[in-house]
Order: C-alpha cells, then sequence, then structure tokens
C-alpha cells in the first residue's frame, strides 16, 4: 500500500509540473522534410523519407533513420519515425511561456499525430525540458506520450503504453521550482 501510495504521488507530481505544451505557432507552419530518399504513394497519400531523415515543423524539429507521414483527406499529417540501427530518433520542439523554453525526446520509433499534436515515444524513450540548455525536468520509460495542447505527458513500463507490474521501472528526475531551489 505505501508503495502504491508513493507512486500515485510521484505520478501526480509529474502531472502538475511535467506540463510542456509546444508554441502554438507551430500548428500551421508546413511540414519541411529533407532525406537521402523519397517514395510517394499519391493514392494513399504517403510519404516515406529513408536516411538521415529531418523533419520541420515551426519549432519542431524531428530526426530519424526512417519516416513515414501519411496525410489524411482533411490535411492533417501523421509522421512515424523509426530510429537508424544503433541510434534513436529524435525531437525537439520550443514551448510556450517563455523566450527560450523547450522540450526534447528520443526512443527507437516515435509518432506525431498532428491533428492532436501528440508525440508517442516506444522502447527507449527519454524526454527532458529545457530552460535554455538546463533540464528542469526528464523522463524516462519504455513509453511516454507527451500532449502539447493538454500540457501533459505520461510514462509507462512497457513499450505498448500499459505499466505491468515487474516489467521494469520509469525514471523521473523533477527539478526544484521557484522559492524552493537552492540557495
Amino acid at each position: 500500500m505505501k508503495r502504491f501510495l508513493l507512486l500515485s504521488l510521484l505520478m501526480l507530481n509529474l502531472a502538475v509540473v511535467g506540463l510542456v505544451h509546444a508554441e502554438k505557432a507551430d500548428f500551421d507552419k508546413p511540414t519541411n522534410v529533407e532525406a537521402d530518399q523519397m517514395e510517394y504513394d499519391d493514392v494513399k497519400q504517403i510519404n516515406t523519407f529513408i536516411g538521415q531523415v529531418v523533419l520541420t515543423r515551426g519549432t519542431l524539429v524531428m530526426k530519424a533513420g526512417k519516416m513515414v507521414v501519411v496525410t489524411d483527406p482533411a490535411g492533417y499529417q501523421f509522421a512515424t519515425a523509426y530510429a537508424a540501427p544503433g541510434q534513436l530518433a529524435r525531437f525537439r520542439q520550443k514551448r510556450d511561456g517563455g523566450p527560450d523554453l523547450w522540450v526534447e525526446g528520443e526512443a527507437e520509433k516515435m509518432e506525431y499525430d498532428g491533428k492532436t499534436e501528440v508525440v508517442k515515444l516506444f522502447s527507449k524513450a527519454h524526454v527532458r525540458r529545457l530552460e535554455g540548455k538546463q533540464p528542469t525536468d526528464e523522463v524516462n520509460g519504455e513509453f511516454i506520450s507527451y500532449d502539447s495542447r493538454a500540457e501533459f505527458y505520461s510514462v509507462n513500463n512497457t513499450a505498448s503504453g500499459e505499466s505491468k507490474p515487474g516489467a521494469g521501472r520509469i525514471k523521473a528526475v523533477i527539478q526544484p521550482r521557484g522559492e524552493n531551489k537552492a540557495q
């Protein structure tokens, strides 16, 4: 019971202080992609980019070995990024609320939903909030879902997005804020 209470308090703390949100100006920006190779299926609206892929949309930058971008009939884009062998796929995005606030993350696989502005990170997932280059909060787990609109992220101990007993542990580092900072 004590362990459950402690874990519940940690998750509540993450929900409250782990708020991260993207710069609102990114929503209506065009998506630019650079890669070594591209395949395009006009009928299915699927772009496949291979080799040192860099996707940019406003302040959002995603990097991967391979990326598949699907456009739905309403024009929303959905990107799935796959890490190159031995590497991790990465993203970085400016947050609203200050001139130098950022969120960045990495994982073996990432899914970005342009409609909801949610990034899901699968396997070896890591997310950091930054003020300039200084990390303010960091979380690690096998699955992280980061919702920039709702200002919320969640971390689970399996890549399926579920938490299972004995499947591993998540790790969070939460820095003191405001008056709580050490003098």
